[in-house]
């Protein structure tokens, strides 16, 4: 006898459904085939089904099984098929009678003992279950809220194989989940840090303030215990709140990547990624044999902090090229390609030196100009290129130390970023970009257009500095972002200036 029901598959961080077809034939020999391209793990998913069923009670007769995953041209990865391939063969062999089997996907992961268990990528699924016409989707208790968000959708949490059968069958009514994403950004934690916490380095949080306000890529240069990294930890807390779109497509990577928190329903603030100097290529940009995201996607509509960034290998580095310069990273294998979004702010920090101390004047640098010069040179002209803000992160004086005075709170930045974004918002309106780190070069001409002494300005900077053309129009955009900031129409000479110095750097690190 012959059975379907409908399942969904992912790949990268969207889903697509799945028609799970059982057929079922008595044999003296049973045994279990599984068809439609699936990978090692859904290959392993008929004995675990099989366990499951005798553990919940369920007794199938000596059959031949046939499971077909399709379309069979797509691969089939991950556990999430095994609760429908156990409904497939329960209603194969007439040991259910489910109603309108049309109406509702099903995914989860099952337990030998029929426990159902939590999967990747339940948001995908449900979004994709509500775009193909479900009218709801049956899945594991713990991905209920997650999938919950999404609305126009019967989100059908179940604990166990026995109540997907219940529920199915219409002897166990469920009650659907459905949650409002902007109550659950209401009640979500806020960040733990803040910047009242961080004493002087007031011309560093100024740098920080404007990279926020346009999106911009920074680097910090300075000794050990500056501070550069407890700047970097709040640089979130600064940005303005996630939206709705971008927290589903954040919890979207997240999700599929197995890293939501247990129990959490949407990612309600930015990510904040700091990967170690030692992590692989494919840990930074993403890769494996079957892709999966990295850190630039991890970081997606946040913060990625790259500490001591000279150390990391330069494969590494200038794989960020292509996300940095273009929003997402495509990922190529001979079978498939698959691209994730990875549109961050980069916040990188380094050391002056191999010691440390070129620039601390309490101690004495014990490297030799060759050894600077190497060690500065690890770091590309077209990435330093791509980074838009370069501060320096002098030691911190004990009188910033010990003062009592508190330093401005994350909140009082966070409404002069907000009101900056603003003015971006209502500039781009009808193109696809948000921030002005992301303008293009005719955009540039546009809205980025100095006076006689701006321009005075720029062409000295250009010769003194030996600037390329994208560092030129990198000082244009963050000048632009500091005159948003002034809530000023216009490109005045100090927003010129002030951007110019956050490009000092450029002939230093050559």
């Amino acid at each position: 006898m012959l059975a379907k029901m409908y399942s969904m598959g992912t790949f990268g961080i969207d889903a697509f459904p799945v028609e799970v077809e059982v057929y079922v034939t008595r044999s003296t020999l049973p045994h279990a085939t599984l068809v439609g391209l699936p990978d090692a793990s859904v290959k392993e998913s008929i004995d675990r089904v099989h366990a499951a069923l005798r553990n919940s009670g369920y007794h199938l007769p000596a059959l031949a099984a046939t499971v077909n995953l399709a379309p069979a041209d797509r691969r089939k990865e991950g556990p999430a098929f095994e609760l429908p391939i156990a409904l497939g063969l329960l209603a194969a062999t007439d040991s259910a009678h489910f109603q309108d089997r049309r109406r509702y996907a099903v995914v989860g992961e099952l337990a030998l003992d029929g426990r159902v268990r939590a999967v990747n990528g339940c948001l995908a699924m449900a979004m994709c279950a509500r775009q193909n016409g479900f009218d709801g989707i049956v899945v594991p208790m713990d991905n209920a809220r997650e999938a919950g968000v999404v609305s126009g959708l019967e989100v059908i949490p179940v604990n166990h194989l026995a109540e997907a059968v219940g529920f199915l069958t219409g002897s166990q009514p469920l009650k659907p989940v459905n949650l409002d994403p902007q109550e659950v950004f209401r009640s979500a934690p806020d960040y733990e840090v803040d910047f009242a916490e961080v004493q002087g380095q007031h011309h560093v949080k100024r740098a920080l303030e404007v990279a926020a306000a346009g999106g911009h890529n920074i680097l910090m240069i300075g000794p050990p215990g500056a501070g550069k990294s407890m700047l970097a930890q709040r640089l979130c807390t600064i940005l303005p709140p996630l939206t709705t779109e971008e927290s589903l497509e954040t919890t979207r990577i997240y999700s599929v990547s197995g890293l939501l928190p247990a129990g959490a329903a949407l990612m309600a603030v930015r990510p904040f990624r700091g990967p170690h100097h030692t992590v692989s290529h494919a840990g930074l940009v993403g890769g494996g044999t079957h892709p999966k995201p990295g850190e630039v996607s991890l970081a997606h509509h946040g913060v990625l902090f790259l500490d001591e960034l000279p150390e990391f290998s330069r494969g590494a580095l200038e794989a960020l090229r292509q996300p940095i310069e273009e929003g997402h990273i495509t990922i190529a294998r001979a079978q498939m390609t698959v691209t994730y979004p990875s549109q961050f702010m980069l916040v990188a920090a380094m050391n002056p030196c191999p010691c440390g101390h070129y620039t601390d004047p309490r101690r004495q640098c014990r490297c030799t100009p060759r050894q600077i010069e190497n060690y500065r040179r690890r770091i590309s002209g077209p990435l330093l290129d791509r980074i838009d803000i370069h501060v320096d992160v002098p030691p911190l004086e004990y009188r910033d130390l010990a003062t009592s005075r508190p330093a401005e709170p994350s909140a009082n930045v966070r409404e002069r970023v907000v009101a900056a974004r603003a003015r971006q918002l209502e500039r781009f309106t009808r193109t696809t970009i948000f921030t002005n780190a992301r303008m293009k070069r005719r955009h540039v001409k546009k809205w980025c257009r100095p006076d006689e002494d701006g321009q005075l300005l720029l062409r000295q900077a250009m010769d003194a500095l030996g600037l390329s053309a994208r560092a030129y129009d990198k000082i244009l955009k963050t000048a632009r972002t500091i005159a948003d900031l002034e809530d000023a129409d216009g490109l005045l000479p100090h927003h010129i200036t002030e951007a110019i110095n956050y490009r000092t750097l450029d002939r230093r690190l050559e």
